[in-house]
C-alpha cells in the first residue's frame, strides 16, 4: 500500500478555535487571578498576624498579672508598714510574710532613711530573699554587706518620687546572673513624709523560662541562640533594654535597638492609642514582622517575632491552591470545549470538501445537507448560489474576455495609428548642418493627447507641442484633429499668432465636450536665427545656451475655451548652439510615491548641468530628463503623459 497522503492543512480549526478561546480566557483572567493571588495572600497574611496577636495578647496577660500581683502586694504591704513604723522588729514579719504569699516575688526589702531607727543604727534595711520553692532566708539588716543605699540614685530617686514605679533591669549583687527587675514604692509616715522605700523584685530569668520554650532559654548554660526561622517573644523598658529574650546573654546587658537594621527601634512611641502595632523589621539579620503591645501597670512593651518567611510560604501556599484550582478548571473546560467545538465544526470540514470540487470547475458537486439553523447553514447556502452564479459568471466572463481583446486590439491600432501621426525618425534633417531636434512621447495610457510636430517650409522651421485636456481615446482625437490643424494651416500661414488664432477657432467651434489644449507654437527662421512664437497656456520653454532661462511668454489662454480669442505673438533671436527645451506637464508634475513633484527647479539643475558639461544636444539633453524623472518617480504608476521637444539651432 502506498504511503498516506499528507494533508496540506495539519492544523485543526477546532483545536486552533479552543486555543484562542482558551488564550482570551487567560488573558481575562489574568487580573482576576492576580488579584486573587494577592488577597489569598494577604487574607493568610493577616489571619497569621491574627493569630500571632491573639498569642501575644495571652503572654501579655500572663506578664500582666504576675506584674499586676506585684504592684497590688506592694501597694497593700504597704499600708501595714506605714502603720506599724513605731516598732520596726515587725518588719522582717511584713517581708517574710509577703515573700511566702507571693510566688513570683524574688525577694523584697524595706530600705529606711538615714538614722530613722537610731537604736538599729545608722541604716535599717530588714530583706528576705527566696532561694528556692520552700527555703526563706533573713537578713538582720541588708546594709551588712556594705550596701550603703541612701547613696544610690535608686533610692534617692523612689524617696523624691510621688507613687511607686519599675526601675531599670539590673544584676543582683548577691547573684551576678541573676537579672532583676524592681517595683519600688516610697514608704510615708503619719506626717505624709517619705521614710522608707519598700523594694520587690521579680526575676527576669524565672520570668524568661515561663515566656519562652524551655529549649529555647537555659539560665544554667545559655546556648548560642540563632535568629533564622525562629518564633519567638522579646520584651523591653522604655530605653529598649532587652527584659526577655530567647538568648540570655542579652538580657539586662543588652538593648534591642542595635539588632534592628531596619524598621521603628523604640517600640513605646511607635505604637498606636491602643498600645498596640504591628511592624515590618529585620532584626538579626532576618526579615520579620514584629506585634508588639504595652503591658499595663508597666512601662514594658512585649513583642511577639513571626519572620516573614513563614507568613510568605502559607500565604504562597494558600494562593496557590486557589490557583490550581482555577487552572484545573480551565484544563476541564479546555477538554469538554474542543469536544464540543469539534462537533459543532465537523459540517464545515465536509462544506470545504465540496468547495475543493467547485473550485476544481466542478460546479455541480452536491453540497453535505445541514441540519442546524445557524450561520453553518447559512455558508451552506452561500455556496449553493455560488456554484449557480459561476456558471453564469463563467460564462459572461467568455464574453467579456473576447469584447477585452477587441477592444485592446482596438486600442492597441489606435495607439500606432497616434504614434505613425508624429514625428519619428531622428535625426529627421540628416543632411543639414544647421538644426538638430530630437523629440519623445510617453502616453500615460493606450492612448495619450499629448503632440508635437515640426516641419521645414521655405527655410523656415515650423513646430508645435500640445497637451490636450483629460486623457485616453477623447485626448487621442482631440490630439489628432490639432495636429492636422497645425499642419493645414502652417502649410499657407507663416505668423505664429494667426496659426494659433485660426487652430483656436476651429476646435472652439462646435466644442461641446468643453475640452481644450494648450500649444505653444514656433517658426525658427534658420537664415538668420529669428524666433517668432505664440504661447496659447502652455509651458514655457527653456532656452539653454549661453545661460539656462525661461522663454518670456504672454498669457494666452489654451485653445479651444473662447472663439475669436486674439493672440499676441513674440519673438526672440536664438544664438548659434542653444537649444529650445519645450515639454509638457508631465515631466515637471510627475509624483513619485510620496506624492512629491519633480518640479521646474530640477529641470532647471539638470539643464544647467547638461550645459555645463557640454552635454545639452537635444538627444543627449532628452535622455537625461528621462532618467532623471524615472530615478526620482520610481515604481510609482505614470499619472500624465510626458512629451518632450529639443532644438538646436546651429549656424
Amino acid at each position: 500500500m502506498g504511503k498516506k497522503e499528507k494533508s496540506p492543512y495539519p492544523r485543526s480549526f477546532a483545536k486552533r478555535l479552543t486555543w484562542r478561546i482558551m488564550l482570551r480566557m487567560i488573558l481575562i483572567m489574568i487580573i482576576p487571578v492576580f488579584l486573587l493571588f494577592w488577597l489569598t495572600y494577604f487574607i493568610v497574611a493577616l489571619g497569621v498576624m491574627g493569630i500571632s496577636d491573639r498569642v501575644l495578647k495571652g503572654e501579655k496577660e500572663e506578664v500582666r498579672r504576675i506584674a499586676s500581683d506585684l504592684y497590688m502586694a506592694s501597694t497593700n504591704t504597704a499600708a501595714f508598714i506605714e502603720d506599724d513604723l513605731s516598732n520596726p522588729d515587725r518588719m522582717y514579719d511584713i517581708i517574710n510574710r509577703m515573700v511566702k504569699l507571693n510566688p513570683y516575688m524574688r525577694s523584697c526589702g524595706i530600705y529606711f532613711i538615714e538614722s530613722y531607727y537610731p537604736q538599729k543604727g545608722r541604716l535599717f534595711a530588714p530583706y528576705a530573699t527566696r532561694r528556692d520553692s520552700t527555703t526563706i532566708i533573713e537578713f538582720q539588716d541588708a546594709c551588712d554587706q556594705g550596701n550603703d543605699y541612701v547613696k544610690d540614685e535608686w533610692f534617692k530617686n523612689a524617696i523624691a518620687s510621688e507613687k511607686g514605679y519599675w526601675t531599670k533591669p539590673f544584676f543582683d549583687n548577691d547573684n551576678a546572673k541573676s537579672p532583676l527587675v524592681s517595683y519600688l514604692l516610697p514608704i510615708r509616715d503619719k506626717n505624709h513624709r517619705a521614710v522608707a522605700v519598700l523594694g520587690v523584685d521579680l526575676s527576669l530569668s524565672w520570668l524568661n523560662e515561663k515566656i519562652q520554650p524551655m529549649d529555647t532559654y537555659n539560665r544554667e548554660n545559655p546556648k548560642e541562640w540563632d535568629a533564622e526561622y525562629q518564633v519567638y517573644y522579646y520584651m523591653t523598658d522604655t530605653a529598649g533594654t532587652i527584659l526577655i529574650h530567647p538568648d540570655a546573654k542579652r538580657i539586662v546587658s543588652k538593648t534591642i535597638q542595635p539588632y534592628i537594621t531596619k524598621g521603628p527601634d523604640k517600640h513605646r512611641g511607635h505604637l498606636t492609642i491602643n498600645d498596640r502595632r504591628e511592624d515590618k523589621m529585620v532584626i538579626d539579620g532576618e526579615e520579620v514582622q514584629v506585634c508588639s503591645q504595652v503591658i499595663k501597670y508597666t512601662d514594658w512593651v512585649i513583642s511577639f517575632v513571626v519572620p516573614t518567611f513563614y507568613i510568605r510560604l502559607f500565604g504562597y501556599i494558600a494562593a496557590g491552591i486557589a490557583i490550581a484550582g482555577i487552572l484545573i478548571g480551565m484544563l476541564v473546560v479546555y477538554f469538554f470545549g474542543r469536544r464540543s467545538i469539534k462537533r459543532e465544526v465537523k459540517p464545515l470540514t465536509l462544506l470545504a470538501a465540496s468547495a475543493d470540487e467547485v473550485a476544481k470547475g466542478n460546479f455541480q458537486t452536491p453540497l453535505p445537507a445541514i441540519n442546524s439553523h445557524d450561520e453553518i447553514h447559512r455558508l451552506r447556502d452561500s455556496f449553493g448560489n455560488m456554484q449557480r452564479s459561476l456558471v453564469r459568471y463563467t460564462e459572461e466572463l467568455r464574453a467579456t474576455t473576447a469584447q477585452k481583446a477587441s477592444i485592446e486590439s482596438e486600442l492597441k491600432i489606435a495607439h500606432d495609428i497616434q504614434m505613425s501621426m508624429l514625428p519619428k525618425t531622428f535625426p529627421p534633417y540628416p543632411e543639414r548642418n544647421d538644426i538638430d531636434i530630437y523629440g519623445s512621447l510617453k502616453a500615460a495610457k493606450g492612448v495619450g493627447g499629448d503632440l508635437f510636430d515640426f516641419y521645414i517650409r521655405d527655410e523656415k522651421l515650423f513646430f508645435c507641442i500640445g497637451d490636450v485636456s483629460g486623457k485616453g481615446v477623447p485626448a487621442s482625437l482631440f490630439m489628432a484633429v490639432t495636429r492636422s490643424l497645425f499642419r493645414n494651416i502652417s502649410a499657407h500661414v507663416a505668423i505664429p499668432s494667426e496659426i494659433v488664432r485660426t487652430l483656436n477657432n476651429a476646435m472652439a467651434e462646435g466644442n461641446d465636450t468643453n475640452m481644450f489644449v494648450t500649444v505653444f507654437v514656433g517658426v525658427l527662421d534658420l537664415t538668420n536665427g529669428l524666433l517668432r512664437y505664440c504661447n496659447a497656456g502652455h509651458e514655457a520653454p527653456l532656452l539653454v545656451g549661453r545661460d539656462v532661462g525661461a522663454l518670456s511668454c504672454d498669457p494666452n489662454l489654451p485653445i479651444g475655451v473662447m472663439q475669436g480669442y486674439e493672440y499676441t505673438q513674440q519673438e526672440v533671436s536664438i544664438d548659434s548652439g542653444t537649444t529650445i527645451f519645450l515639454y509638457t506637464d508631465g515631466l515637471n508634475e510627475a509624483e513619485n510615491y510620496e506624492h512629491a513633484q519633480f518640479g521646474d527647479l530640477r529641470i532647471w539643475n539638470l539643464a544647467k548641468l547638461l550645459l555645463n558639461e557640454q552635454r545639452h544636444q537635444p538627444k543627449r539633453m532628452i535622455d537625461a530628463m528621462d532618467n532623471a524623472v524615472h530615478t526620482f518617480v520610481g515604481d510609482a504608476e505614470q499619472s500624465d503623459d510626458l512629451t518632450m521637444l529639443a532644438i538646436q539651432y546651429k549656424k
